[in-house]
């Protein structure tokens, strides 16, 4: 009886590369056209078969932690070193090298877009763009016009 092809996908190199393939950013749709089938069969075998959707989701969850990881230091701003080098000829062996000359302390401030990003999806009931009645009259809330910093 021939091999089910979802079978050589449960091998470990194979998992390890549909992880991979996760990791780096794929669909589900890119990675099952990489495996060579159909969007809905994989979507199948992720129900029959634990390991597929482990490893898909391991492969996710790396990169989505990554993701957040800068977004939240780019929503907070951050110090860093910037490393000046320079060209310079080597008295003693008569070759050009590129020496680090010196090492300058830098701030990147706050990032506005991603401080709102953050703040609208996880604190949204107080962050999000539309306001309606209920919610207003639930708080206590009220509004003047031009009032743009209404609590």
């Amino acid at each position: 009886m021939a091999k089910g092809k979802y079978q050589q996908w449960l091998e470990p190199d194979n998992l390890t590369l549909l992880k991979g393939f996760a990791r780096n950013g794929y669909t589900d749709e890119d990675i099952a056209q990489k495996m060579g089938i159909s969007a809905v069969t994989l979507y199948e075998w992720k129900k029959r078969f634990p390991q597929i959707a482990k490893a898909l989701k391991k492969g996710k969850d790396v990169i989505d932690d990554e993701i957040e990881e800068t977004l939240i230091k780019s929503a907070m701003g951050y110090s860093y070193d910037e490393v000046i080098k320079e060209l310079r000829k080597n008295d003693e062996t008569d070759e050009v090298e590129l020496v680090v000359t010196r090492v300058v302390r830098k701030h990147q401030p706050p990032n506005v877009t991603a401080l709102i990003f953050w703040l609208k999806n996880r604190r949204r009931e107080s962050w999000r763009d539309k306001i309606n009645k209920e919610d207003l009259q639930s708080h206590n809330v009220l509004l003047t016009v031009g009032d743009v910093n209404a609590e």
